[in-house]
């Protein structure tokens, strides 16, 4: 993997020649690790020999403790299969079993036997087994002359070939990871168990304690984490390898390794691309989300019913808006689309001396015209892609009319998410997100989003809104609508999942109308997006070579989902002027913030065994200057004998535009103290039992 070795073994040079080495840009693949100097490592503070991490013979190691759980990182942490995670990964499990009378999401959960253990009907851990470089058979895929439409379905149908070969091995679960838009292709080959149950987390006060308030903020004091158990063909799932606990914890200036699955990050972008980011995306999600926020909260107040039903809704709209607004402050403050700016003008004076770059310079300027044109539409685009996460009604009505018309394909054919693969997962999603249906919310989100789009201005407008719902009154006919379709009904949802377009057509219902009168635009959405995806897969290798060789060295790839290791210390930062911020909390800091009000409402159980204690000796929460972002939520934090010292479950506020690019300074990553997740099982929970099991007790 030459890309990778290459900006491993230049991002270390760069770090031994820093004179106070302040931080570790860089999110590390498995192969990285191994190519790294050991030396380095070593000073670091790694006490492991680097094949512990990984041996890419076995196409295994240390890291494959690292598993992959619902877009969250987790570990495993026994040899019976126990995996910890954050508590706001395993949050759907706790709704799914919750009921105004037994309200786990409140009170928490405790499994003290195997079978009270509860099911996660949607949850699935992925455990890494390979990964293969694949470039070269991928861009030989593409036909000489393919325009760029033809080009991404070229691209997307060896993929297909490529992952359906790697899954004919049972319980295997394949995909192409693609670094920076198409420098690199890799098959990552991955082992998946489908079986995994809640045994414990903590009362939302714990997990989710300080709320919206405290969120990407520090100081910090949540106790945000769940323990769960995987298992194979009925039995505890046996890792060959899992963290131990270390009950030492950490202190100010240890080493640190954070293991995870990092979502993405836009550091490949041009200027021009990360200002569609800022203003198509970061912008629009901050308000529209808001929005949604207020209208979720304001229908289900007042009815534990719906409360439970929007909870899961609410936390991940919650997490994204504010996310969002981070994203824009960052941004503005670090001036780092400026100062992206700014070297690009420094690449181009350099290429243009070098006849060889010279094309790199059109494909940038491409690159930015492509940005542009997307600029028009920008409003129109955003509600499309937040179907997923806005009314549940529209978001069914609009995956049964998708599936209806992919599955008379042939499977190879087919979008990626409506594949045979794909099916089982599909239609868990459908069943389990009745539990998130509450019909006051769901029309309060169906009533906002097509105001939205009613809004949309001359040339990207939704044909399909405008006839249906452009000259009546929005409450009456979305009103109408509810009370017309089936679609809401779980029952009748499961019907229509195997039904075709006709059949779908034959039901009249005026959801399924509306959904079917979209399918057109939201089709042609989809192709532009490919072709979109094709023009990128061929303009950004031949700009992204350009800037690594001006730099001199390769540039690490940007986050992609797939498994990395960070390298950190535990340390503090200064957000501003006159103020430095210490890297440790404790339980005595969660005390003194408890208020008796939500979200600083401690509950009974955990402040009468803190008054037995010295809440200043328990830690709770720690910094380190991890190069993290979304989906590293739940990575195991390990020390450099590999033992388990804290799960990453944040950023702080300051370090949320830390995806645009790695300030040193400001980069930190907040952690839960493993110690703090031990002193509750033992002087609150009593779970005795798990300590043992957790090798914690004798």
């Amino acid at each position: 993997m030459p890309i990778l070795r290459n900006t491993a073994l230049a991002c270390v040079a760069a770090v031994l020649l820093a004179p106070s080495a302040p931080g570790v840009e860089g999110k590390w693949t498995p192969q990285q690790v191994l190519e790294l100097d050991p030396a380095w490592l070593r000073q670091l503070g790694l006490q492991l020999p680097p094949e512990r991490l990984w041996d890419p013979r076995r196409g295994t190691g240390l890291l494959a403790a690292a598993v992959n759980i619902g877009g969250c990182s987790a570990g495993f942490v026994s040899e019976t299969g126990l995996i910890l995670t954050n508590h706001h990964c395993l949050f759907n499990v706790l709704q799914e079993h919750s009921t105004p009378q037994r309200d786990l999401m409140t009170h928490g959960f405790l499994a003290r036997t195997p079978e009270e253990e509860l099911p996660g009907r949607t949850t699935r851990v992925t455990v890494p087994r390979r990964f293969t470089d694949v470039t070269r058979e991928i861009v030989d895929a593409v036909p000489a002359g393919a325009s760029d439409l033809e080009r991404r379905e070229a691209i997307d149908r060896k993929q297909k070939e490529l992952v359906a070969a790697c899954e004919r091995s049972p319980d295997t679960r394949c995909r192409v990871a693609v670094f920076d838009g198409g420098v690199q292709y890799v098959l990552v080959e991955s082992f998946e168990l489908s079986d995994v149950r809640l045994v414990y987390a903590p009362p939302r006060a714990i997990g989710e304690f300080g709320g919206e308030i405290d969120n990407w903020m520090w100081p910090r004091h949540a106790g945000d984490f769940a323990l769960a158990r995987a298992y194979k063909d009925g039995k505890p799932y046996r890792p060959e390898f899992w963290f131990p606990i270390s009950r030492a914890g950490v202190r100010p200036g240890d080493f640190v390794m954070v293991l995870g699955y990092p979502g993405r990050t836009l550091r490949s972008l041009t200027a021009a691309e990360m200002a569609l980011q800022r203003d198509g995306f970061f912008a629009l999600r901050a308000r529209i989300y808001g929005e949604w926020i207020q209208l979720l909260e304001q229908a289900a107040r007042g009815s534990p019913e719906g409360e439970i039903a929007v909870a899961g809704t609410l936390k991940s709209l919650h997490n994204m808006a504010k996310n969002a607004q981070g994203q824009l402050a960052g941004l503005a403050r670090g001036r780092i689309i400026e100062k992206q700016a700014e070297e690009e003008k420094r690449v181009e004076e350099w290429a243009a001396r070098h006849p060889q770059w010279r094309p790199a310079l059109d494909a940038r300027r491409e690159l930015d015209r492509l940005a542009a044109e997307r600029r028009r539409a920008m409003l129109r685009d955003f509600l499309i892609e937040s179907i997923p996460n806005g009314p549940l009604a529209l978001r069914h009505a609009t995956q049964l009319v998708r599936l209806a018309a992919e599955r008379v394909r042939p499977d190879m054919e087919r979008e990626p998410e409506y594949m045979d693969r794909e099916l089982p997962r599909l239609r868990a999603r459908l069943e389990r997100d009745q539990k998130s249906f509450y019909r006051p919310a769901d029309e309060a989100l169906m009533k906002s989003w097509l105001r939205h789009a009613l809004s949309l201005p001359d040339g990207a407008r939704l044909q399909a809104v405008d006839a249906a719902f452009g000259g009546a009154s929005l409450d009456e006919a979305v009103a109408r609508l509810y009370d017309g379709t089936k679609v809401t009904r779980l029952d009748e949802r499961m019907r229509m999942f195997g039904e075709s377009l006709d059949q779908l057509r034959a039901r009249h219902d005026p959801l399924l109308d509306f959904a079917l009168a979209l399918e057109p635009e939201l089709r042609a959405y989809d192709r532009a997006r490919r072709e979109h995806e094709g023009a990128v897969s061929r303009l950004r290798p031949a700009w992204r070579r350009a800037v690594i060789a001006h730099a001199g060295r390769p540039i690490a790839p940007d986050a992609n989902g797939t498994l990395r290791v960070s390298f950190a210390h535990v340390k503090g930062y200064s957000p501003r002027e006159a103020v430095e911020y210490l890297p440790q909390t404790t339980l005595a800091g969660m005390l003194e913030k408890h208020t008796g009000e939500e979200p600083f409402a401690l509950p009974q159980a955990l402040l009468e065994a803190a008054a037995k204690t010295d809440p200043a000796r328990v830690p709770l929460n720690f910094l380190s200057d991890a190069d993290t972002t979304g989906g590293n939520s739940g990575s195991p934090v390990v020390n450099g004998r590999g033992e388990l010292v804290g799960l990453n479950f944040d950023r702080v506020w300051e370090n949320v535009a830390n995806d645009f690019g790695y300030n040193p300074a400001i980069a930190r990553n907040v952690n839960v103290d493993i110690r703090f997740f031990l002193w509750l099982l033992e002087h609150v929970d009593r779970a005795d039992a798990l300590l043992r099991e957790l090798g914690a007790r004798q």
